[in-house]
């Protein structure tokens, strides 16, 4: 009976984030409430608390399971025992890119991002968590790319913080525009070359050397 009653827990808290996701969508993150996603999931609000504290941390829920499958291939990249940093942080990047156009789910929490978080006094709490995820993602690319100078694959003078700062505006201007016009290009057979631009660039653009890189940063 117990693992039957844990089972149907898990169940339930899938189901309310499920509907979270399809009502933050629908409404914008602001705008919805937990009376909202209650609603859409057919479930209480008590069922809500009995899962989450507030709608702040059903929204991050929703992101951390959608995180998960990419945090696995990160760690490898992180890794400083990895023999090839730089092709497990190319893996993951790529994965990133395809699997926002072959998972709708997916798709639908970055839209919720980019377009349906309004930025209001009472999603102050939500922007912070999505600015230290992005803060965190710059930390974990740091150590990807301190490994791999460590292992000769990109030079010593490369500029990490410029390099950071690149792939960020790169990512997420690829996904970005994609999502606004899905059909200007196929993002998912493209996804390759652009990830293979992006690393040569670390390899040969100016303006991303000019400063040791210090690896253990």
């Amino acid at each position: 009976m117990a693992r039957r009653t844990k089972a149907e827990a898990l169940e339930t808290r899938t189901q309310i984030l499920d509907a979270a996701e399809r009502v933050f969508h629908l409404k914008g993150v602001a705008r919805t409430s937990l009376n909202d996603i209650a609603q859409e999931a057919g479930v209480t609000r008590g069922a809500i608390y009995w899962h989450f504290k507030n709608k702040h941390d059903v929204f991050e829920a929703m992101l951390n399971r959608h995180r998960l499958p990419t945090e696995a291939l990160s760690q490898r990249a992180e890794d400083p025992n990895e023999s090839d940093p730089l092709g497990r942080l190319r893996d993951v990047l790529i994965y990133v890119l395809q699997r926002t156009v072959r998972d709708p789910d997916h798709r639908r929490v970055f839209e919720i991002l980019f377009y349906k978080c309004e930025f209001t006094k009472e999603t102050d709490p939500l922007m912070a968590r999505v600015r230290d995820s992005f803060l965190d993602g710059g930390a974990k690319v740091r150590r990807t790319l301190g490994n791999a100078i460590e292992r000769g694959q990109l030079p010593a003078t490369l500029n990490i913080d410029r390099a950071i700062t690149l792939l960020h505006v790169q990512m997420t201007g690829l996904l970005y525009t994609w999502l606004l016009l899905p059909d200007s290009f196929d993002l998912d057979t493209e996804a390759a070359d652009f990830v293979d631009c992006y690393l040569a660039s670390l390899r040969q653009c100016p303006t991303l050397s000019g400063r040791p890189a210090d690896p253990a940063s």
